[in-house]
C-alpha cells in the first residue's frame, strides 16, 4: 500500500485527548478507510468510534501501530472544509473538536445509506419534476427577484456579484410591511437556478415552514432540503449524504445546519441574527451567527445577515467593512412605515392610572372599523406570573422551594379567586403568608397575556381575542376584526397586516439585568411593528413608554442603524462585547482556582483582565455536576481582552486555544469538578 498509516481523531469528547492518533490500516481497507469516513479503532483497551482525518506514508509514533478494526461506513461525511471549520471553532470557542463534529455530522443510520439519494440519485435540476428549461427556471426567478429587491439601494449589483460566485457580503435592514420570506427565497432561488449552493438558516421551526412555503414557488418541495430538529434521526443522515453528493443544493434550517458543508456554496444568508435561539446549548456554545461569519470568510461565497433591527455584533462587522448596509431608499420607507406613537405623543389624562392608555383602546377600535386585526404584545405569558404581598410588597415566594408565585388561569371571576402556585415547582399554596409583615393577601405585579386578554374581551364584547405564546403558537391568523395578544416571537402574521400594534409593559423588557435588555427590547418592538400596514392604510403602533426613552425615540425615528451605533459606542466604553472578548468560567471557588493556576496566557494578551470570582449571576444555569443542595457554590470568573491584540491578531482565538490547552491539561490530571467556560455568552448577568 503507498499510504499504510490512517491518522484519525477518537470520538470521546476528551480534552486530553482531543489529538490525532496514527493506526495501521490493513489490506483490506484500503480502499474503503478514506479520509472523512467513520471507523472503529481499539483506544485503551475498548473499542470506540473515530474518523480518518488523513493517510500517510509513514508515523512519528516509535513502536508498533494498532490496527483499524473495522469500517463503519464508506461514505465520507468528513469533508476537508468541515474539518477546517473545526480546527478554526475549536480554537476560536476552546472546544473540543470531537463535540463540534457530534453536533455538525449526523448519526449514521444504515436504512438511510441504503434508501440511497433521493429520485435515484439525479441531479438537482432534475427533482424539479417539469419540462421547462432550466434557463426558464433561472430568468423567471431572477427577473422577480430584481423586482421584488427593487425597493433596496443597490440590491441588483449584490445580486450580481453573488451570481458571479464573488464574496459579496451585506447587512440587510428590512422595512415594515415586508415579507421577508419572499425576498429570501427569491435570492436563493435565484443563485440555486444558477448552478450555486444556498445555506439559509433562520431561529425556529416557525420561519423554516415560511420559508420553504415560498421557496415553493420556485422550487419543487424535492429540491428543498430541510434540516430542523423535527426531522427524524434517519432522515437527517439521508439529507446529508444528499447534499453531500451535490444533491442538495438549497439547504434550509435552524442553527444546527450552519455547519452543513455544501458543495459549491454561493451564499449564505441569516435572518434573526439576534435570536437566542441559534445558541447551541450545548459545549462549546457556538452561535450560528459566528459560524456563519467563519465559513464566509473561508469559503469566499456571498453572506447576506438581515433583520428589521441590527445586534451590536454586526454593527462592527459593519463599522469594521465587513460587510456594508443594504437599506430601502428613503421614499419607500416613508410609504411602508405605519404611524408610531409613545405615551407623550397623546394626551391621556388616565395614563398614569392604567395599564392601556386610551390611545391604545382607539387604535384597537379604529382597527377593528377598518375590517382589520389588531395586534397586542405582552411581555410575559400566563395569567399573572408575578405576585407581591398586598400590604408592604414584597415578592411572594414558595416556602417549599423558594420559586416565584404565580396566579393561574383559573375562576377568573375576581383576581382572588385562582389558589397561587409556584412556578418552578408548581405547588399550590393554599394560604400564602407573607414573611416580612404576615399578610396573607397578594396583588398582581405583572400581568401576563391570559390576562391581558381576558381585559380586552370585556373591553371590547363581540370582538375575537386569539392567543398566540408559549405551547399554543399561532402562524398566520384570518382578516377580519380580532385583537391578537401574542408575546414577542409569537406573533401570527396577518393576511392582509395588522391595523394596529399596542406594544404593553416595556418595562419589563428594559429592566431585565442583562446586558442585552435594551437591544432585545428594541428588536421585539421592530419585529412587531413590520407587521402593521402603512399609514395611508390607518397603520399606527403605540408604545406604552415614555418619549424620551433613547429606545422609543429609535422606534419612532426607525433608526435601526442609529441605534446599534449606540449600542456597541457604549459596549466600548464598558468594556462589554463584542468590543472586547469575553469568557465567562463558571464552576465552584476550588475549580476556578484550577483552571486559573493551569491557564497560561499568551504574551499577546497583555490586557487580559480578571475579575472575580462572585456569586453565579440570578437566572444563570449552574454547572453541570452541582446538585440542588449546592447551588450556594456557584461562583463566575470573568476574562476579558481588547478584541484585537496590538499586532492586529484575533484575540478570541488566541484566548480560546489557551484555555483549550488549559482544560486539556486539568483533564490530563484528573481533575473532575464542576467547570463550565463560555466565550462571549449571550448572557453576562
Amino acid at each position: 500500500m503507498d499510504l499504510p498509516v490512517a491518522r484519525v481523531l477518537p470520538l470521546l469528547g476528551m480534552p486530553h485527548l482531543d489529538r490525532l492518533f496514527d493506526y495501521s490500516v490493513s489490506e483490506e481497507l484500503d480502499t474503503t478507510a478514506r479520509p472523512g469516513v467513520r471507523v472503529r479503532i481499539r483506544f485503551a483497551g475498548r473499542l470506540v468510534d473515530a474518523v480518518v482525518i488523513e493517510r500517510r506514508r509513514s508515523t512519528d509514533h516509535e513502536g508498533r501501530l494498532s490496527a483499524l478494526q473495522r469500517v463503519i461506513s464508506p461514505e465520507v461525511v468528513v469533508p476537508p472544509g468541515l474539518w477546517d471549520l473545526v480546527n478554526l471553532l475549536a480554537d476560536r470557542y476552546g472546544g473540543v473538536r470531537s463535540d463540534i463534529l457530534r453536533a455538525a455530522v449526523p448519526s449514521r443510520h444504515a436504512s438511510a445509506e441504503k434508501a440511497g439519494l433521493f429520485g435515484n440519485g439525479v441531479d438537482w435540476p432534475e427533482l424539479y419534476g417539469a419540462l421547462e428549461p432550466v434557463e426558464d427556471l433561472t430568468t423567471a426567478a431572477r427577473d422577480t427577484a430584481l423586482s421584488g429587491w427593487s425597493a433596496y439601494r443597490h440590491a441588483d449589483s449584490l445580486l450580481e456579484a453573488v451570481l458571479a460566485g464573488r464574496s459579496a457580503r451585506a447587512s440587510w435592514l428590512w422595512t415594515p410591511g415586508e415579507d421577508w420570506a419572499a425576498r429570501v427565497a427569491e435570492m436563493a432561488a435565484t443563485v440555486a437556478w444558477s448552478g450555486g449552493g444556498v445555506l439559509l438558516v433562520v431561529p425556529d421551526q416557525r420561519d423554516v415552514d415560511r420559508l420553504s412555503a415560498e421557496l415553493r414557488n420556485f422550487l419543487s418541495a424535492a429540491q428543498i432540503t430541510e434540516l430542523t430538529a423535527s426531522v427524524g434521526p434517519a432522515a437527517r443522515y439521508r439529507r446529508y449524504l444528499a447534499v453531500l453528493a451535490g444533491q442538495g443544493r438549497v439547504i434550509v434550517g435552524t442553527r444546527s445546519a450552519a455547519t452543513v458543508p455544501v458543495p459549491g456554496l454561493r451564499l449564505i444568508m441569516l435572518t434573526g441574527e439576534a435570536d437566542d435561539s441559534l445558541v447551541d446549548p450545548r459545549a462549546p456554545y457556538l452561535h450560528a451567527r459566528d459560524v456563519l461569519k467563519v465559513r464566509a470568510e473561508q469559503e469566499g461565497c456571498g453572506f447576506i445577515v438581515g433583520g428589521a433591527h441590527r445586534s451590536a455584533e454586526v454593527q462592527q462587522w459593519v463599522e469594521e467593512g465587513f460587510c456594508p448596509t443594504l437599506r430601502a431608499d428613503p421614499d419607500v420607507l416613508r410609504a411602508r412605515m405605519p404611524w408610531i406613537h409613545a405615551l407623550d405623543d397623546n394626551h391621556d389624562a388616565h395614563q398614569s392610572f392604567t395599564r392601556i392608555p386610551t390611545a391604545g383602546y382607539k387604535a384597537i377600535r379604529q382597527a377593528s372599523d377598518n375590517g382589520l386585526p389588531a395586534l397586542v404584545q405582552v411581555p410575559r405569558r400566563g395569567y399573572a406570573p408575578s405576585l407581591a404581598c398586598k400590604d408592604c410588597r414584597t415578592p411572594a415566594r414558595c416556602r417549599r422551594c423558594n420559586g416565584p408565585l404565580e396566579l393561574p388561569p383559573g375562576d377568573q371571576g375576581r383576581a382572588g379567586a385562582a389558589e397561587p402556585r409556584c412556578r418552578w415547582c408548581g405547588a399550590p399554596e393554599g394560604r400564602f403568608t407573607c414573611p416580612g409583615c404576615g399578610g396573607h393577601a397578594v396583588r398582581m405585579t405583572v400581568i401576563g397575556s391570559d390576562r391581558t386578554a381576558e381585559e380586552l374581551g370585556r373591553a371590547f364584547p363581540g370582538v375575537p381575542v386569539v392567543l398566540s405564546g408559549g405551547s399554543q403558537v399561532r402562524d398566520t391568523v384570518p382578516d377580519g376584526p380580532r385583537i391578537v395578544v401574542a408575546t414577542p416571537g409569537a406573533e401570527p402574521v396577518a393576511e392582509s397586516g395588522y391595523g394596529a400594534a399596542v406594544l404593553l409593559d416595556p418595562w419589563l423588557t428594559l429592566g431585565r439585568a442583562d446586558l442585552r435588555a435594551s437591544e432585545g427590547a428594541l428588536r421585539q418592538w421592530m419585529e412587531a411593528s413590520c407587521l402593521v400596514v402603512p399609514r395611508e392604510q390607518g397603520g399606527q403602533v403605540v408604545l406604552v413608554a415614555r418619549t424620551d426613552l433613547p429606545e422609543a425615540q429609535a422606534l419612532i425615528r426607525w433608526d435601526p442603524e442609529g441605534a446599534a451605533a449606540t449600542e456597541l459606542a457604549q459596549r466600548r466604553s464598558a468594556g462589554f462585547p463584542p468590543a472586547t472578548v469575553l469568557v465567562a468560567v463558571d464552576g465552584t471557588t476550588e475549580t476556578v482556582k484550577e483552571l486559573q493556576e493551569i491557564l497560561v496566557v499568551p504574551e499577546e494578551l497583555d490586557r487580559l483582565e480578571v475579575l472575580g470570582p462572585v456569586e453565579l449571576p440570578p437566572g444563570v444555569r449552574p454547572p453541570a455536576g452541582l446538585g440542588e443542595s449546592e447551588l450556594h457554590l456557584a461562583r463566575r470568573l470573568i476574562l476579558r481582552t481588547p478584541r484585537r491584540t496590538a499586532g492586529g491578531e484575533d484575540a478570541a482565538v488566541l484566548l480560546g486555544a489557551a484555555l483549550r490547552a488549559a482544560k486539556s491539561v486539568r483533564a490530563t490530571r484528573r481533575l473532575t469538578g464542576p467547570l463550565r467556560v463560555v466565550i462571549d455568552p449571550v448572557r453576562v448577568g
